[in-house]
Protein backbone atom coordinates (compact mmCIF):
# COMPACT_ATOMS: atom_id res chain seq x y z
CA UNK A 1 0.00 0.00 0.00
CA UNK A 2 2.81 2.78 0.75
CA UNK A 3 4.34 1.83 -2.31
CA UNK A 4 1.40 2.69 -4.31
CA UNK A 5 0.81 5.39 -2.57
CA UNK A 6 4.28 7.09 -3.39
CA UNK A 7 2.82 8.00 -6.73
CA UNK A 8 1.23 10.88 -7.50
CA UNK A 9 -1.53 10.16 -9.58
CA UNK A 10 -2.42 12.65 -11.84
CA UNK A 11 -4.54 11.20 -14.56
CA UNK A 12 -7.49 13.18 -17.23
CA UNK A 13 -10.01 10.50 -16.62
CA UNK A 14 -12.96 13.01 -17.41
CA UNK A 15 -12.22 15.39 -20.15
CA UNK A 16 -15.25 15.80 -22.60
CA UNK A 17 -13.24 13.51 -24.95
CA UNK A 18 -12.38 10.53 -22.90
CA UNK A 19 -16.01 10.96 -20.94
CA UNK A 20 -17.55 11.15 -24.18
CA UNK A 21 -15.77 7.55 -25.47
CA UNK A 22 -16.58 5.93 -22.23
CA UNK A 23 -19.78 6.62 -22.13
CA UNK A 24 -20.13 5.56 -26.53
CA UNK A 25 -18.64 2.23 -25.37
CA UNK A 26 -20.87 1.48 -22.22
CA UNK A 27 -23.90 1.93 -24.27
CA UNK A 28 -22.23 -0.46 -27.43
CA UNK A 29 -21.47 -2.70 -24.28
CA UNK A 30 -25.37 -2.83 -22.87
CA UNK A 31 -26.98 -2.83 -26.35
CA UNK A 32 -24.74 -5.72 -27.04
CA UNK A 33 -25.27 -7.27 -23.62
CA UNK A 34 -29.52 -7.08 -24.27
CA UNK A 35 -29.49 -7.86 -28.07
CA UNK A 36 -27.67 -11.36 -26.95
CA UNK A 37 -29.55 -12.23 -23.95
CA UNK A 38 -32.44 -11.58 -26.49
CA UNK A 39 -31.10 -13.53 -29.16
CA UNK A 40 -28.97 -16.50 -27.48
CA UNK A 41 -30.92 -16.64 -23.74
CA UNK A 42 -29.19 -17.30 -20.86
CA UNK A 43 -28.26 -21.06 -20.06
CA UNK A 44 -30.31 -21.50 -17.49
CA UNK A 45 -29.14 -23.94 -14.43
CA UNK A 46 -31.62 -26.71 -12.66
CA UNK A 47 -32.00 -24.02 -10.09
CA UNK A 48 -34.34 -22.29 -12.61
CA UNK A 49 -35.85 -25.10 -15.17
CA UNK A 50 -36.54 -27.93 -12.90
CA UNK A 51 -34.99 -31.35 -12.56
CA UNK A 52 -32.80 -33.80 -10.61
CA UNK A 53 -29.32 -33.52 -9.05
CA UNK A 54 -28.29 -36.98 -8.10
CA UNK A 55 -24.56 -37.25 -6.50
CA UNK A 56 -23.04 -40.54 -6.72
CA UNK A 57 -19.58 -41.90 -5.11
CA UNK A 58 -17.34 -44.55 -6.25
CA UNK A 59 -14.34 -46.22 -5.08
CA UNK A 60 -11.74 -45.30 -7.58
CA UNK A 61 -11.04 -42.34 -9.62
CA UNK A 62 -14.08 -42.45 -12.60
CA UNK A 63 -13.90 -40.80 -16.22
CA UNK A 64 -16.37 -38.29 -16.57
CA UNK A 65 -16.69 -39.47 -20.36
CA UNK A 66 -17.45 -42.73 -19.79
CA UNK A 67 -20.66 -41.80 -17.56
CA UNK A 68 -21.40 -39.25 -19.96
CA UNK A 69 -21.14 -41.15 -23.24
CA UNK A 70 -23.26 -43.71 -21.01
CA UNK A 71 -25.97 -41.64 -19.88
CA UNK A 72 -26.30 -39.48 -22.99
CA UNK A 73 -26.68 -43.18 -25.45
CA UNK A 74 -28.93 -44.35 -23.20
CA UNK A 75 -32.12 -41.67 -22.78
CA UNK A 76 -30.06 -38.90 -21.74
CA UNK A 77 -29.12 -36.41 -23.66
CA UNK A 78 -29.45 -33.58 -21.65
CA UNK A 79 -27.17 -34.98 -18.28
CA UNK A 80 -24.58 -33.09 -17.45
CA UNK A 81 -21.78 -34.98 -15.49
CA UNK A 82 -19.02 -33.12 -13.56
CA UNK A 83 -16.71 -33.62 -10.52
CA UNK A 84 -18.04 -33.05 -7.32
CA UNK A 85 -14.38 -32.66 -5.14
CA UNK A 86 -12.63 -35.57 -6.22
CA UNK A 87 -12.86 -37.62 -8.62
CA UNK A 88 -13.96 -40.56 -7.18
CA UNK A 89 -17.32 -37.74 -6.40
CA UNK A 90 -19.54 -37.62 -9.05
CA UNK A 91 -21.99 -34.96 -9.59
CA UNK A 92 -25.08 -35.31 -12.45
CA UNK A 93 -27.51 -32.88 -13.45
CA UNK A 94 -30.94 -33.88 -15.64
CA UNK A 95 -33.83 -31.95 -17.05
CA UNK A 96 -37.11 -32.54 -16.37
CA UNK A 97 -38.07 -36.12 -17.40
CA UNK A 98 -42.07 -36.22 -16.43
CA UNK A 99 -42.41 -40.03 -17.74
CA UNK A 100 -40.21 -40.94 -14.58
CA UNK A 101 -41.17 -40.00 -11.01
CA UNK A 102 -37.77 -38.97 -9.15
CA UNK A 103 -37.39 -42.48 -7.40
CA UNK A 104 -37.63 -44.24 -10.45
CA UNK A 105 -35.46 -41.94 -12.44
CA UNK A 106 -32.31 -42.44 -9.68
CA UNK A 107 -32.59 -45.85 -9.92
CA UNK A 108 -32.74 -45.93 -13.51
CA UNK A 109 -29.31 -43.66 -13.64
CA UNK A 110 -27.86 -45.36 -11.00
CA UNK A 111 -28.48 -49.02 -13.07
CA UNK A 112 -26.70 -47.41 -16.31
CA UNK A 113 -23.40 -46.53 -14.38
CA UNK A 114 -23.22 -49.96 -12.91
CA UNK A 115 -22.96 -51.38 -16.45
CA UNK A 116 -19.82 -49.27 -16.13
CA UNK A 117 -18.38 -49.63 -12.60
CA UNK A 118 -20.55 -51.46 -9.99
CA UNK A 119 -19.02 -49.96 -6.92
CA UNK A 120 -20.94 -46.75 -7.85
CA UNK A 121 -23.60 -46.07 -5.15
CA UNK A 122 -26.05 -42.58 -4.79
CA UNK A 123 -25.50 -40.61 -2.32
CA UNK A 124 -27.71 -37.22 -2.67
CA UNK A 125 -30.82 -36.95 -4.92
CA UNK A 126 -32.51 -33.44 -4.92
CA UNK A 127 -35.65 -32.86 -7.46
CA UNK A 128 -36.60 -29.15 -8.45
CA UNK A 129 -39.77 -28.39 -10.38
CA UNK A 130 -40.40 -26.58 -12.95
CA UNK A 131 -42.63 -24.30 -11.19
CA UNK A 132 -39.86 -23.80 -8.16
CA UNK A 133 -37.66 -22.57 -10.78
CA UNK A 134 -39.80 -20.13 -12.62
CA UNK A 135 -40.17 -18.69 -8.82
CA UNK A 136 -36.77 -18.76 -8.73
CA UNK A 137 -36.26 -16.74 -11.59
CA UNK A 138 -38.88 -13.92 -10.65
CA UNK A 139 -37.34 -13.49 -7.16
CA UNK A 140 -33.97 -13.31 -8.27
CA UNK A 141 -35.14 -9.95 -11.07
CA UNK A 142 -37.29 -8.93 -7.71
CA UNK A 143 -34.10 -9.13 -5.89
CA UNK A 144 -31.48 -7.34 -8.16
CA UNK A 145 -34.32 -4.05 -8.55
CA UNK A 146 -34.84 -3.73 -4.94
CA UNK A 147 -31.47 -3.79 -4.55
CA UNK A 148 -31.35 -0.85 -7.29
CA UNK A 149 -34.40 0.65 -5.84
CA UNK A 150 -32.67 0.69 -2.37
CA UNK A 151 -29.37 2.23 -3.47
CA UNK A 152 -31.05 4.92 -5.45
CA UNK A 153 -32.50 6.50 -2.32
CA UNK A 154 -29.51 5.42 -0.60
CA UNK A 155 -27.41 7.60 -2.55
CA UNK A 156 -29.93 10.18 -2.99
CA UNK A 157 -30.41 10.98 0.79
CA UNK A 158 -26.65 10.31 1.33
CA UNK A 159 -25.50 12.86 -1.48
CA UNK A 160 -27.41 14.23 -3.89
CA UNK A 161 -30.28 13.05 -6.98
CA UNK A 162 -27.70 13.60 -9.36
CA UNK A 163 -25.04 11.43 -7.59
CA UNK A 164 -27.98 8.29 -7.09
CA UNK A 165 -28.73 8.21 -11.02
CA UNK A 166 -24.99 8.23 -12.08
CA UNK A 167 -24.57 5.28 -9.28
CA UNK A 168 -27.58 3.58 -10.27
CA UNK A 169 -26.68 3.64 -14.20
CA UNK A 170 -23.33 2.64 -13.43
CA UNK A 171 -24.63 -0.66 -11.41
CA UNK A 172 -26.62 -1.49 -14.03
CA UNK A 173 -23.99 -1.24 -16.34
CA UNK A 174 -22.38 -4.28 -14.60
CA UNK A 175 -25.20 -7.37 -14.72
CA UNK A 176 -26.00 -6.17 -17.75
CA UNK A 177 -22.68 -6.83 -18.78
CA UNK A 178 -22.63 -10.04 -17.20
CA UNK A 179 -25.80 -11.33 -18.26
CA UNK A 180 -24.38 -10.82 -21.78
CA UNK A 181 -21.09 -12.52 -21.20
CA UNK A 182 -23.08 -15.80 -20.06
CA UNK A 183 -25.44 -15.45 -22.55
CA UNK A 184 -22.60 -15.08 -25.32
CA UNK A 185 -20.76 -18.18 -24.58
CA UNK A 186 -23.60 -19.99 -22.86
CA UNK A 187 -22.91 -20.02 -19.60
CA UNK A 188 -24.73 -21.98 -17.26
CA UNK A 189 -26.83 -19.34 -15.27
CA UNK A 190 -27.48 -20.65 -11.53
CA UNK A 191 -28.54 -19.41 -8.04
CA UNK A 192 -24.82 -19.40 -7.90
CA UNK A 193 -24.09 -16.87 -10.48
CA UNK A 194 -27.34 -14.76 -9.18
CA UNK A 195 -25.27 -14.31 -6.03
CA UNK A 196 -22.22 -13.31 -7.64
CA UNK A 197 -23.96 -10.93 -9.57
CA UNK A 198 -25.51 -8.98 -6.10
CA UNK A 199 -22.17 -9.45 -4.92
CA UNK A 200 -20.75 -7.26 -7.66
CA UNK A 201 -23.78 -4.56 -7.31
CA UNK A 202 -22.79 -4.40 -3.57
CA UNK A 203 -19.02 -3.94 -4.79
CA UNK A 204 -19.42 -1.68 -7.12
CA UNK A 205 -21.96 0.49 -5.03
CA UNK A 206 -18.93 0.55 -2.58
CA UNK A 207 -16.76 1.99 -4.62
CA UNK A 208 -18.87 4.31 -5.65
CA UNK A 209 -19.77 5.45 -2.81
CA UNK A 210 -15.81 5.99 -1.84
CA UNK A 211 -15.22 7.94 -5.17
CA UNK A 212 -18.48 10.12 -4.66
CA UNK A 213 -17.13 10.86 -0.68
CA UNK A 214 -13.76 12.65 -1.93
CA UNK A 215 -15.75 14.88 -4.60
CA UNK A 216 -18.31 16.23 -2.18
CA UNK A 217 -15.23 16.99 0.22
CA UNK A 218 -13.32 18.45 -2.53
CA UNK A 219 -16.15 20.43 -4.14
CA UNK A 220 -16.00 22.14 -0.32
CA UNK A 221 -12.75 22.46 0.07
CA UNK A 222 -11.41 23.76 -3.75
CA UNK A 223 -14.21 26.32 -4.36
CA UNK A 224 -12.15 27.96 -7.15
CA UNK A 225 -12.00 24.70 -9.41
CA UNK A 226 -14.59 23.58 -12.32
CA UNK A 227 -16.71 20.55 -11.41
CA UNK A 228 -14.19 18.61 -13.94
CA UNK A 229 -11.30 19.40 -12.30
CA UNK A 230 -12.62 18.65 -8.67
CA UNK A 231 -14.10 15.38 -9.78
CA UNK A 232 -10.68 14.59 -11.59
CA UNK A 233 -8.50 15.09 -8.57
CA UNK A 234 -11.04 13.29 -6.19
CA UNK A 235 -10.95 10.13 -8.49
CA UNK A 236 -7.09 10.32 -8.66
CA UNK A 237 -6.99 10.59 -5.23
CA UNK A 238 -8.35 7.67 -4.09
CA UNK A 239 -7.28 5.62 -7.40
CA UNK A 240 -4.90 4.01 -4.99
CA UNK A 241 -7.16 2.50 -2.57
CA UNK A 242 -9.03 1.12 -5.84
CA UNK A 243 -6.20 -0.87 -7.27
CA UNK A 244 -5.44 -2.13 -3.88
CA UNK A 245 -9.13 -3.31 -3.05
CA UNK A 246 -9.21 -4.67 -6.72
CA UNK A 247 -6.29 -5.80 -6.83
CA UNK A 248 -6.60 -8.22 -3.56
CA UNK A 249 -9.82 -9.46 -4.17
CA UNK A 250 -8.93 -10.11 -7.68
CA UNK A 251 -6.59 -12.20 -6.51
CA UNK A 252 -8.72 -14.50 -4.20
CA UNK A 253 -11.61 -14.70 -6.67
CA UNK A 254 -9.06 -16.14 -9.59
CA UNK A 255 -7.78 -18.73 -6.95
CA UNK A 256 -11.15 -19.85 -6.64
CA UNK A 257 -11.78 -20.02 -10.39
CA UNK A 258 -8.66 -22.14 -10.67
CA UNK A 259 -9.06 -24.20 -7.94
CA UNK A 260 -12.62 -23.85 -6.05
CA UNK A 261 -14.03 -26.81 -8.65
CA UNK A 262 -16.42 -26.52 -11.04
CA UNK A 263 -19.64 -26.18 -8.76
CA UNK A 264 -18.09 -22.58 -7.76
CA UNK A 265 -16.34 -21.69 -11.57
CA UNK A 266 -18.99 -19.58 -13.02
CA UNK A 267 -19.75 -18.00 -9.63
CA UNK A 268 -15.94 -16.99 -9.55
CA UNK A 269 -16.45 -15.92 -13.11
CA UNK A 270 -18.85 -14.12 -12.07
CA UNK A 271 -17.19 -12.26 -9.78
CA UNK A 272 -14.08 -11.47 -11.54
CA UNK A 273 -16.02 -10.14 -14.74
CA UNK A 274 -18.28 -7.91 -11.50
CA UNK A 275 -14.71 -6.42 -10.48
CA UNK A 276 -13.05 -5.50 -13.28
CA UNK A 277 -16.27 -3.48 -14.81
CA UNK A 278 -17.84 -2.65 -11.67
CA UNK A 279 -13.84 -0.49 -11.25
CA UNK A 280 -14.27 0.84 -14.50
CA UNK A 281 -17.82 2.04 -13.72
CA UNK A 282 -17.45 3.91 -10.66
CA UNK A 283 -14.57 5.62 -12.69
CA UNK A 284 -15.88 6.72 -15.91
CA UNK A 285 -19.63 5.80 -15.74
CA UNK A 286 -20.76 6.94 -12.38
CA UNK A 287 -18.88 9.99 -12.10
CA UNK A 288 -19.03 10.47 -16.07
CA UNK A 289 -23.00 10.80 -15.82
CA UNK A 290 -23.39 12.44 -12.50
CA UNK A 291 -20.73 15.49 -14.02
CA UNK A 292 -23.22 15.52 -17.34
CA UNK A 293 -26.13 16.26 -15.62
CA UNK A 294 -24.76 19.35 -14.15
CA UNK A 295 -23.74 18.77 -10.46
CA UNK A 296 -21.64 21.80 -9.29
CA UNK A 297 -20.35 23.35 -6.12
CA UNK A 298 -23.57 25.24 -5.09
CA UNK A 299 -25.80 21.57 -5.13
CA UNK A 300 -23.17 20.59 -2.46
CA UNK A 301 -22.64 23.17 -0.54
CA UNK A 302 -24.62 23.55 3.47
CA UNK A 303 -27.52 25.34 3.60
CA UNK A 304 -27.47 27.49 5.76
CA UNK A 305 -30.39 28.18 8.11
CA UNK A 306 -32.51 31.45 7.83
CA UNK A 307 -31.06 33.85 10.99
CA UNK A 308 -27.81 31.77 11.27
CA UNK A 309 -25.58 34.38 10.92
CA UNK A 310 -27.05 36.42 12.99
CA UNK A 311 -27.29 34.13 15.92
CA UNK A 312 -23.25 34.11 15.90
CA UNK A 313 -23.01 37.28 16.83
CA UNK A 314 -22.18 38.40 20.58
Amino acid sequence: MRLINRFDYNYDFLSEKKRRIALAVSIVIIVGSLLTIAIRGLNLGLDFTGGTLIEVGYQESMELSTARDNLHNNGFPDAVVQYFGTTRDVLIRLGVHSDLDNKNLSETVLNLLKKDNASVEIRRVEFVGPQVGGELIEAGLLSILITMLCMLVYVALRFEWRFAVGAVLSLLHDPVLIFGIFALFQLEFDLTVLAAVLAVVGYSINDTIVVFDRIRDNFIKLRKVSSEEVMNISVNQTLSRTIMTSTTTLIVVVILFFFGGSLIHNFALALIIGIMIGTYSSIYIASAITLLLGISKADLMPVKKEGEELDKLP
